[in-house]
């Protein structure tokens, strides 16, 4: 048996660790550790308990206006006392969030190998996105298996040093997880989204990026403000938990005709929104992997990405936070069919739904009891 210890706390994580720890459930010769750091709380609990995964150790560690150093610490000395009692076999960590780097150091510190899910991913601006870039560099360089989602990622590790021996190009488990997710017969919970017109152009927002709080939010805020005027959109706004963010968005956009300021959403009534959205304004890295594979243009409201192969397949667009582009950018696609036919054309750069059995077979082979290994390979 390879004693699996996965570490991860945030909400992202979890809809992208859990497709993986359902398929490790159903694998002979592996068992199952899970340890949450709670670097977020309710956010990370309700997505587990949208896939049924439970968990053996929780830090519990968020706390109000918690800061990053509080982040890294915490979990570096609660994570390092629980790998010294488990002795896992193998912690794996994933993408880019400060659980995913103080995690991988405990286990350094203790000796233990790390395999990082979603690796190799760049921008190579350290502060964009912040603390992001930083986190899953440094994670880089702990890992012992690098789990990279494309041929692009797998390009950076190796150009940082890393062995080719140690790098699979397994694909993003997240499609895995949309394929169980979003479906065209699902009917949703949230009582709002129940009364929605889906026969008019849904435009789907997300904001919570650290880089975007000074400015950012406000001017996005703005052009949705804009964007509401036209009477043939409904705005569907995932307004973040973070206080400054919340405040930011209602300070502009409460009472504003047509733009809906919700909470955030259980894993499935995201996806299947998303499913059902004419187009997602976002700045977040996940759903520039998710929207694709659903057709669904993405306007992603950052300057940079560290996700590129969407951008040069032609279905995500980097707009910044600029108020005038988002505004134009985003009535082109609602008033040029051609221009959102060739976005919304489908298909994912980021996986094929196979990516949580790639990485349990990646795991197998690192440890000598199989020796085959398929690597994820898109097909436009």
């Amino acid at each position: 048996m390879i004693r699996v210890m996965s570490v991860f706390g945030t909400r992202p994580e979890a809809i992208k660790m859990a497709p993986l720890l359902l398929e490790m459930k159903k694998r002979r010769g592996f068992e199952s550790i899970v340890a949450l750091t709670g670097q977020h709380r309710e956010l990370l609990k309700n997505v587990l308990n949208d896939f049924s995964i439970g968990w053996d150790f929780d830090l519990d560690l968020m706390q109000g206006s918690q800061t990053l150093s509080h982040i890294t610490t915490s979990v570096l000395e609660g994570m390092s006392g629980i790998i010294s009692s488990v002795r896992p076999d193998i912690v794996l960590v994933h993408g880019d969030t400060t659980t995913s780097f103080a995690g991988a150091l405990a286990a350094f510190y203790e000796k233990t190998p790390v395999g990082h899910v979603e690796a190799g991913l760049r921008t190579f601006d350290k502060y964009a996105p912040y603390p992001e870039e930083m986190n899953r560099t440094l994670t880089s360089r702990l890992a012992d298996l690098h789990f990279a989602p494309t041929d692009g990622a797998e390009e950076n590790l190796l150009k940082e040093g890393i062995k080719v021996s140690s790098i699979f190009v397994t694909g993003n488990t997240v499609i895995d997880a949309l394929k169980t997710t979003a479906s065209s017969d699902y009917r949703f919970e949230d009582e709002f989204l129940k009364k929605v017109d889906f026969s008019k152009d849904i435009i789907m927002v997300t904001a919570h990026r650290r880089e975007n709080l000074e400015h950012g939010i406000h001017d996005i805020s703005m052009a949705l403000k804009v964007l509401a005027e036209r009477e043939d959109v409904e705005i569907v706004y995932l307004v973040h938990p973070n206080p400054k963010i919340r405040q930011e968005a209602e300070k502009v956009l409460k009472g504003t005709a047509r733009v809906h300021l919700l909470g955030a959403l259980g894993t499935r009534e995201t996806h299947n929104l998303m499913a059902r959205a004419k187009i997602i304004l976002t700045d977040s890295g996940g759903i520039q992997e998710e929207a694709p594979y659903l057709g669904k243009p993405v306007l992603v409201l950052r300057d940079v990405t560290e996700r590129p192969e969407a951008v040069e397949a032609g279905v995500v667009r980097l707009v910044g936070t600029d108020t005038q582009r988002i505004i134009t950018e985003a009535s082109r696609l609602l008033d040029d069919q051609k221009a959102y036919s060739e976005m919304a054309r489908g298909g994912s750069p980021y996986g094929d739904g196979m990516a949580s059995g790639r990485i349990l077979d990646a795991i197998l082979t690192h440890f000598g009891i199989e020796t085959s290994f398929e690597r994820f390979t898109y097909k436009k």
